[in-house]
């Protein structure tokens, strides 16, 4: 059900933007032909129409949005980022680096040489 809702969601992405490039601009790098009226559609009618069509598919896309994330997390209620998997028995140990507590003095360099 997530792959069906997450591709939905992508085809939906995809159109908003071929959407929001169709209408009119005032002289940006929109598809609309600018203001002279060049473009594939033109009238008020074209531009209400593709309006409507902007807010259906922005509507669309913040509900699968959402549903994306109830449903992510649905499936990692007891999962947690922090703790995650405790390593196996052979597995190596994490490398430590000791370090100098804060204040100590640097070690001494050695004696230059002569």
């Amino acid at each position: 059900m997530e792959n069906i809702v997450l591709t939905a969601h992508l085809i939906i992405a995809l159109a908003l933007i071929a959407v929001v490039l169709m209408q009119r601009s005032e002289g940006g790098i929109g598809l609309g032909g600018g203001g002279g009226g060049g473009g594939a559609m033109s009238g008020r009618a074209a531009a209400t129409a593709l309006t409507k069509f902007t807010w259906i598919l922005a509507i669309l896309f913040l509900t699968t949005s959402i549903t994306l994330t109830v449903m992510a997390a649905a499936n990692s209620a007891d999962e947690s980022v922090i703790t995650g998997d405790v390593p196996a028995a052979g597995a190596p140990a994490p490398l430590e680096i000791p370090l100098a507590p804060l204040g100590a003095d640097a070690p001494a360099a050695p004696p230059p040489a002569e």
